[in-house]
């Protein structure tokens, strides 16, 4: 849709001048926004067949897993992790109670989580987007709340 509107736009600013080049300047910038808006959700999304369902109602991700499953809401969250090495990769989502909730990336309806991790202040789209594009390798650390001292990683050892 975002090229769409940019061609249109093009089309427009090409053959006006004045004010409509103007407005046609606008509306190819919208395009362009649209465009890259778009592109990101595309290498944000993994396919579908995963095991489970996301929902995502307001800031609460709710995820149904043929073995686990639970609920985290976004102003609880304390870590955002990706595991690319998993089979398949998954995204680890610790609350500040220490919960965790591993949702993998092709879950069935995962593609919400892109508007649900975007909201998360100070959360980089493209560091997420090179590192879920990345193919096996360790746990990496995404986002962190800011008021949160220090947690565990996801499968880490723990001390006896």
């Amino acid at each position: 849709m975002g090229l769409a509107i940019l061609a249109i736009a093009l089309w427009i600013g090409l053959g006006s001048y004045g004010l409509t080049r103007w407005l046609a300047v606008a509306l190819g910038l919208l395009g362009a926004g649209l465009a890259w808006t778009g592109a990101q959700r595309w290498r944000f999304a993994r396919g579908a067949g995963g095991p489970g369902l996301v929902q995502v109602d307001e800031r609460r991700l709710i995820y149904w897993g043929p073995l686990t499953g639970g609920v985290i809401d976004l102003d609880n969250l304390a870590r955002l992790d990706l595991d690319p090495g998993g089979r398949p990769a998954h995204w680890q989502l610790t609350s500040l109670s220490g919960q965790l909730l591993a949702v993998p990336v092709n879950a069935q309806g995962a593609e919400a989580l892109f508007d649900l991790f975007a909201a998360l202040p100070g959360l980089r789209t493209e560091a997420m987007l090179a590192a879920l594009a990345r193919q096996g390798g360790p746990p990496v650390t995404l986002w962190r709340a800011s008021n949160v001292v220090a947690l565990p990683r996801p499968g880490a050892r723990r001390p006896h």
